[in-house]
């Protein structure tokens, strides 16, 4: 589990529970000074919003387009950054359903011959001649009515 998921728990153990933030700390395995520590990183979130409002407005688009997009707005933005911001935020590009293939319509049963050599099939025979050179010649076989 994440430390940012931790932290929560750390608070409610302390404030439920009257425990020390030592004791808590332990209890949920995290360190103190993690439990502490404030992200210095920028949060983003005008680029955070902006995506979010590209994403809305155009549905179908995945987070390669909303940075292409961006890019042409004056962001220079990397696709990583696009990427995890738009994960971060909850946006997926929704597959869409696989379309399942139309069953072949049933065709005609075939009709049982009712005289001999009314019906035909191709065969291939290969052979191999005295000097290994292999030949294949079609043969007509012809089914006989039973």
């Amino acid at each position: 589990m994440k430390p940012s998921r931790r932290r929560p728990v750390v608070g409610y153990l302390c404030g439920g529970y009257d425990v020390s933030e030592r004791r808590a700390c332990k209890v949920a395995r995290l360190a103190r000074s993690t439990r502490r520590y404030g992200s210095q990183k920028d949060p983003q979130t005008a680029l955070r919003f902006r995506i979010r409002e590209i994403a809305q407005a155009r549905v179908r688009y995945g987070y390669r387009k909303i940075r292409v997009l961006l890019n042409r707005e004056g962001w220079k933005v990397g696709k990583k950054r696009v990427y995890r911001l738009y994960r971060e935020e909850g946006l997926t590009l929704r597959q869409r359903p696989r379309r399942r293939r139309q069953v072949a319509a049933h065709k005609r049963e075939r009709r049982k011959p009712r005289a001999p050599h009314e019906v035909w099939s191709l065969d291939c025979v290969a052979d191999q001649l005295v000097d290994g050179r292999r030949e294949t010649q079609p043969v007509l076989v012809g089914r006989t009515a039973p």
